[in-house]
């Protein structure tokens, strides 16, 4: 079942889909995704498992929330959705990736896909929500904005290549 909501952009659709539904449209923007914003490009390439991807889509862990403009996929903000671990009580929400093709960022398709992500969320049962970001490609205003806090910083560090 699709589920959509009209965002600010009068032809801009945001929708909550199936793997089998976006992955012939997603591949593409993946890739401008990755050549945009992945630090490790010149030893870690860009090799998405479909495999398991599919697995976790049937197994109701995999959400994937588009953006669609004119049926043409400009966005997209991809969550886990799952028991916590640490607090078996609750369920917790985490992006695996988010991103919108550069051409609409400046307009609300960002904060409207993160909206429509967040109620599915909430309306699923989930507590909590994390979404993380690139330090080089930051959207914290938006993020504060929409009562997302700070919370933490992560670190990594290649072991390949050098």
């Amino acid at each position: 079942m699709v589920t959509e909501h009209r965002a600010a952009v009068i032809s801009v659709k945001i929708a909550h889909e199936s793997m089998a539904n976006v992955k012939p449209d997603i591949k593409p923007l993946i890739e401008k995704h990755w050549a945009e914003t992945e630090p490790n490009q010149d030893t870690i390439s860009l090799n998405p498992d479909w495999v398991e991807y599919a697995r976790l889509d049937a197994a109701g862990i995999l959400h994937i929330f588009t953006a669609r403009d004119e049926g043409r996929l400009i966005g997209y903000c991809v969550v886990m959705i799952s028991r916590s671990v640490h607090h078996k009580e609750h369920i917790f929400a985490s992006t695996d990736v988010i991103y919108v093709h550069p051409k609409y960022r400046q307009g609300s398709t960002g904060s409207d896909l993160i909206k429509f992500a967040e109620k599915h969320c909430k309306d699923g049962g989930v507590s909590l929500m994390t979404l993380n970001m690139k330090t080089e490609f930051p959207f914290d205003k938006l993020m504060l904005r929409m009562g997302f806090n700070l919370i933490e910083r992560v670190y990594h560090k290649c072991f390949l290549g050098k």
